[in-house]
């Protein structure tokens, strides 16, 4: 913890009005503060700012990318791309409109159109962006693809959906 660097460097730092400094024990997760010779009929004023860091990251492996692509998308808008341009990645996002009052767009665009404040997804290569208000409708949402006769295409399951439409291209949600 900082605040047991800092205090155990220079307890001075906390010290209450009467001039009495504490005794100070330091644990792995917690800081006790021991005072000796105090009134306690006397209110005294005590303020303390910690910060906790974490010295190791997470790792990554874990954690599940904001959008999630089945192998089959995968492997379809790759397809896709290829027939374009190897230069092109996938924006996802969502517009007003539809039957349930959004609609999912996605469209090839150059990667160096991306915008410094878009998400940016990669799965082995092929890069995903989205725009930071459509990700609060899209996180953690899986596209899937069926190459079906009826139904086929591509399938959005939206975990923020509260409705859909019949189709499967528009949502609602509430925020």
């Amino acid at each position: 913890m900082a605040f047991s660097a800092v205090t155990a460097r220079c307890p001075s730092l906390l010290r209450l009005s009467n001039g009495h400094t504490p005794s100070i024990s330091v644990n792995q997760n917690s800081v006790s503060f021991r005072f000796s010779k105090l009134n306690l009929s006397r209110r005294y004023s005590v303020s303390v700012r910690s910060s906790s860091t974490s010295a190791v990251a997470p790792a990554t492996e874990d954690l599940k990318p904001a959008i999630l692509l089945t192998e089959k998308a995968l492997k379809h808008l790759s397809k896709m791309r290829s027939e374009r341009s190897d230069d092109l990645c996938l924006r996802i996002g969502v517009k007003q409109g539809g039957c349930s009052g959004m609609s999912y767009t996605m469209e090839f665009e150059n990667r160096a159109n991306a915008r410094p404040d878009d998400s940016v997804i990669e799965y082995d290569g092929f890069v995903i962006v989205c725009d930071p208000k459509s990700l609060l409708f899209l996180f953690g949402m899986q596209l899937d693809y069926s190459d079906a006769l009826i139904g086929g295409g591509f399938s959005f399951k939206n975990p923020n959906a509260t409705q859909t439409c019949g189709c499967g291209k528009s949502f609602a949600a509430e925020m």
